[in-house]
């Protein structure tokens, strides 16, 4: 498997008293698949995936691998602070038809860099399919560092890192790693295009979850080389980049679906988007429709 392009972290919909939106959630399928996308991620960060149940858990990753899992990998969310419930639960994904399990750095218990490197030699030893690392120090408490994942990388069952430290020296850092079988994927929407233009694979997105098609586009017109046609699309998408940080993620991006009529609300302890915000969530959702749109409209005719 060859990871590249964008890849989108679904959210997750729920409906008005909580219960999971499967119908709503079958829709961003759809939409993801007919845009392009190159994989999804079941259950990350931005799938809320703490504050599912396990039965609601495997309903979201069978209803993804049955709706898209024929033409595009589909990535489960395996990562927990324990090793052993990382094994359990990477190889129960493999069950349920996951290509490959996207295992974040565990959070809270601050392991060591030789910790890290031994967890996930273990996961990757056990959990019988592939793993891509995550590493998102602002949420875990943790950073794997780039000689431990040059000591990860050439696992056979490791296949790639997605890496949310989007400084200049982090990727110069892990370019050298890339190969064939071992994707660099960013994890920061608004300095994925460079990231892309420097030579990392893809992306593993928040923003692709209301604009697929766009991000699509972009991640295509980075990864071919066209750096000013990808960098004037990427400073259109920049208010969309500002309004996803104004709060924690996934709280900016589950408004914007709301409006698009994909789901309600978040689970606590996330609230809704502040009263503060909403005005510019109506914009911002407008800007997202304008920008999918033109993206659309160019598939077609490049289709021609």
């Amino acid at each position: 498997m060859q990871l590249q392009g964008c890849i989108t972290a679904l959210a997750t919909p729920f409906t008005a008293t909580g219960a999971l939106d499967l119908d709503a959630y079958a829709r961003l399928l759809d939409q993801q698949l007919v845009a392009g996308v190159s994989a999804v991620v079941v259950a990350g960060s931005t799938g809320e995936a703490a504050a599912l149940e396990p039965e609601e858990y495997d309903a979201l990753l069978r209803l993804a691998v049955e709706r898209v899992g024929s033409s595009i990998p589909v990535l489960a969310g395996t990562g927990l602070p324990c090793t052993a419930k990382t094994i359990r639960l990477s190889q129960h994904v493999r069950e349920l038809g996951a290509a490959a399990a996207l295992v974040v750095t565990p959070a809270y218990v601050r392991p060591t860099q030789e910790g890290l490197f031994q967890h996930f030699v273990a996961v990757a030893d056990s959990a019988g399919l592939p793993i891509v690392l995550y590493n998102v120090p602002s949420r875990t408490g943790c950073d794997l560092l780039p000689e431990t994942t040059a000591r990860l990388n050439t696992h056979p069952g490791i296949i790639g890192i997605k890496e949310a430290v989007s400084t200049p020296e982090r990727l110069a850092a892990l370019l050298p790693l890339r190969r064939p079988d071992f994707a660099l994927l960013s994890g920061d929407d608004p300095s994925c295009a460079e990231a892309m233009a420097r030579g990392a694979d893809g992306v593993i997105s928040v923003a692709s979850n209301v604009v697929p098609a766009t991000f699509s586009r972009l991640c295509a017109l980075a990864a071919s080389g066209d750096t000013g046609s990808a960098a004037s699309l990427d400073s259109r998408l920049a208010p969309l980049y500002r309004f996803l940080s104004c709060e924690p993620n996934p709280i900016p991006v589950k408004a914007i679906l709301a409006q698009m009529g994909l789901g309600v609300g978040l689970r606590l302890p996330l609230l809704p988007l502040s009263a503060a915000h909403t005005s510019e969530s109506r914009d911002i959702t407008a800007l997202c429709q304008r920008l999918e749109a033109e993206a659309v409209a160019l598939a077609a005719k490049n289709a021609i």
